[in-house]
Formats: structure tokens, C-alpha cells, sequence
């Protein structure tokens, strides 16, 4: 199996994707998702300025909300007679959400969506507050707070991720080589709480410092009594690294730097986000149990394969390390644990950890009719992890996968896509993946 999924080469994921022009179906992401504010704006940034490499203007696509007027017998908004909008009122909207992926199976709950801009849309993304409270077919219950706000021309910008959740997750062991029969599934109640502060350098660069606590408590089998529960990873790396087995925590600072040009945060048509991490955790009276640090980067690139803006491609790169010390079981670099949980569709959310990651995807993403509501993506991905009690190195095998999805225009405005996407990686793994948002 190792030789069969060792690493894709570029030549390889381009012919794949671009195979996927012909297709009907394409792929999604799997994330909670933003939830619109009424009056047609969402999370993420302003609309930039039409060219050629863009696709039409908003009031010239139609959305789901624009077919379902259509079909009550409602006469659309006429923009010429509307009022002037006032970009500095605050946007409110609740929603009732619907998702599912593999590691949950269905969920159900409600999204609370705070939106304003405290600036000139022109100049300044849009900011948002999202609270989240899901219930999942395998009995997790999730509550999630977390936004993006940026100041005025955006000088300045926070970013917050805050979960607080009655969870279980499989644990397959350590590295990219493990099998399905590793898993051993484990119930916990995990507590995130990771904030970063940002300022504008120059324009589109930041700079950013952060607190991050991460702890995993309550930890013990899924299926009470289980035998495999003793001879688990989980049990004998923590046991080895001296590591309370009821419970592991991290406590520590970020400080950060990041590029971002994207035309916007949801759906990007065109730019680049790049961003380095450095976070050192720290065995403190706040709940750390180790000394740690952790390294990390992030780079993706939009670009446009047709003129009109129909047909793009998106890559995503992404690594993160335990650069020096003994990290936590759970706080260990894994597939799907990423901050929004976008990457490896094709597996659940940790089916691979370990003590350095590297990721790389590559999708095509293509509107299938010219008004925007349809469109579609085919994606390929893979990952490689380190396991040193195993001696694996990164690049000594990889987990690739590849699917497609279909996209329906949620909103217009805002380019929110209803996304609904299946995968499949090795080992028989696969999966659907409902949720609105693009997968990065």
C-alpha cells in the first residue's frame, strides 16, 4: 500500500483536475458554516472591483434565494428604487444548519451570525461574529464561537477560533502507514480557545501575536471496557511521555506573519494567502502540561484558468511541526485538525497524526451555468507524517485522495456556496461532506 500512494507529482494532480472539466459533479468542504446576514452580505470580504479575470457582477447572478422568489411568485428587488445602503448598520441573521462528514455522520443545530463593516467596504473586509451549536448522529455536541474582524482599511484585524466541545474521535496511531484496524475510538471534552491579534505592516501584510490553549479533557474509551483501549497509541505514547491519561493540556503564545491578497476569504477568485506561525507552549499554571513548540505554514494560490472566470484553479500547501519538546497526544499535527477542519477529504478528521505534517491539494473549481448558480470542483490531495517511535520519516509514505462536488450559489454576494462533496482515499476510506463555504 505504501508504494500504490506515495506522493502525487504535480504533472500527475494537473491532469487529474483539469480531467475534471467535463464533469457534472464536483467537490466541497466540510466546515460549519458562515452564516449570512440578512440583506444579502455574509462573512468575508467586500466584493473587489470587476476585471476581466472576474466573473459577472453580483446583481447579474442568481442564488437560491433569487430561485425561491421565483418560485413563491415575488417580485425581486428593483436596485434601482432601493435605498442607499448603510454599510455601517450591523447585520444579524440566525439559521438553522445542516451538515454531515465521516467523523460526525449527520449534525443539526443553529448558527448566530453578527456581521458589520467598521469601514469603507471598499477598503476594509467585512467583520463576523459566528456562534455555532450542533448536535451529531454519533451523540457530540459542539459549541463554537469564532470571527474575523478588521479595522478600518484594515489596519488591524483578530482572528479567533473557540470551541468547547463533548466529542469522540478514532485514533489510528502514528504516521502516514497505519490501517483502519488501528482505530481504537476514544470520547473526550475539548476546550479550544486560540486568539491572534493582527496589524497591517503594509499593504496586505500583517503582523500577529496570539494565546492559544488547547486541552483534552475527560479522556477515556468510546466503547466502555473496550480490550484494544490499553494497547492504544494513545495510551502508550502518553504513558511513555509521562502524560496524565485522564487528561492533557497546552498552554502557550503565537507570533505570526502573513500575506493575503485574496478578493476574499470565502471564495477566492484570485491571490495568495501565506502565512508562518512560531508557537512555543509552556508547562504553566494555566493548564500546560509540557514544554512544546510548534512551527507551522500555510500557502494558497488562486488563479484563473479561463477569462471569464469561470474555470480557476486553487493549491493549498500546508506543513506543521513539533519543532522541539513532547507536544500532547491530541495536540499532535493530524489530517482534518486543521483550524476550520479543511483539509483531507477522503478521510475523518485524525485518521493520520504525527510529530511533523506536510499537505498539498490541488482543485479545479468551474461555474456550470453563466448566471453562477451551478457550479462544480474535482480534487486531489495528499498528506505525509513523521512517527518517530516507528522510525517514519516525512515523505517515507503518503495518504493521497481525490473526489468531486457539486456547488449551488447560496449567496450571491457574499459567493457562499452550498457545497456537497464525496471523496475517497486508501485503505476503502471515503466519504460526503455537506456544509457551506469553500474547502480553502
Amino acid at each position: 500500500m505504501r508504494t500504490r500512494f506515495r506522493l502525487v507529482a504535480v504533472p500527475l494532480l494537473l491532469a487529474l483536475v483539469l480531467a475534471g472539466r467535463g464533469a457534472a459533479t464536483a467537490s466541497a468542504q466540510t466546515q460549519s458554516p458562515p452564516v449570512v446576514a440578512s440583506g444579502g452580505s455574509a462573512q468575508g470580504s467586500a466584493p473587489a472591483p470587476p476585471s476581466a479575470a472576474t466573473q459577472t457582477l453580483p446583481d447579474q447572478q442568481t442564488d437560491v434565494f433569487d430561485v425561491a422568489r421565483r418560485i413563491l411568485g415575488k417580485t425581486p428587488p428593483d436596485p434601482a428604487s432601493a435605498p442607499a445602503w448603510d454599510y455601517r448598520k450591523l447585520m444579524l441573521a440566525i439559521l438553522p444548519t445542516v451538515g454531515y462528514k465521516p467523523s460526525t455522520g449527520f449534525t443539526i443545530g443553529a448558527t448566530s451570525n453578527l456581521a458589520k463593516f467598521f469601514g469603507d467596504p471598499k477598503t476594509t473586509t467585512i467583520s463576523s461574529a459566528v456562534i455555532g451549536f450542533s448536535v451529531s448522529a454519533k451523540k457530540q455536541t459542539s459549541l463554537t464561537l469564532r470571527f474575523g474582524a478588521s479595522g478600518k482599511d484594515n489596519r488591524w484585524r483578530l482572528d479567533g477560533d473557540n470551541r468547547f466541545q463533548w466529542t469522540s474521535q478514532d485514533s489510528y496511531g502514528l504516521g502516514t502507514d497505519t490501517a483502519p484496524a488501528d482505530a481504537v475510538n476514544t470520547k473526550f471534552t475539548y476546550i479550544r480557545i486560540y486568539d491572534t491579534a493582527w496589524y497591517e505592516l503594509r499593504k496586505r501584510v500583517y503582523a500577529g501575536a496570539g494565546f492559544h490553549y488547547g486541552a483534552h479533557l475527560d479522556v477515556r474509551p468510546g466503547v466502555e471496557g473496550d480490550p484494544a483501549w490499553e494497547d492504544s497509541t494513545y495510551v502508550s505514547y502518553s504513558t511513555e511521555n509521562g502524560f496524565d491519561l485522564d487528561g492533557q493540556s497546552s498552554t502557550g503564545f503565537s507570533l505570526n506573519l502573513m500575506l493575503d491578497t485574496r478578493d476574499s476569504p470565502i471564495n477566492a477568485y484570485r491571490g495568495w494567502l501565506a502565512s508562518v506561525t512560531y508557537r512555543p507552549f509552556v508547562r504553566s499554571h494555566l493548564g500546560g502540561d509540557s514544554d512544546w513548540q510548534e512551527t507551522s505554514f500555510d500557502v494558497r494560490s488562486y488563479v484563473g484558468v479561463t477569462k471569464d472566470g469561470r474555470q480557476r484553479l486553487a493549491f493549498w500547501v500546508y506543513g506543521d511541526f513539533v519543532a522541539s519538546g513532547v507536544a500532547p497526544y491530541f495536540d499532535l499535527p493530524a489530517l482534518g485538525m486543521d483550524t476550520y477542519g479543511r483539509s483531507g477529504r477522503g478521510y475523518t478528521e485524525g485518521r493520520f497524526r504525527g510529530e511533523r505534517l506536510m499537505y498539498g491539494e490541488l482543485e479545479y473549481r468551474a461555474t456550470l451555468t453563466r448566471n453562477g448558480l451551478l457550479g462544480m470542483v474535482a480534487f486531489v490531495n495528499t498528506v505525509t507524517l513523521s512517527n518517530t517511535q516507528a522510525d517514519e520519516k516525512l515523505f517515507d509514505s503518503f495518504a493521497s485522495a481525490g473526489g468531486i462536488g457539486l456547488r449551488l450559489k447560496f449567496n450571491k454576494r457574499s459567493r457562499t456556496n452550498l457545497c456537497i462533496d464525496y471523496g475517497w482515499g486508501r485503505q476503502g476510506s471515503k466519504g460526503l461532506y455537506l456544509g457551506l463555504q469553500e474547502a480553502f
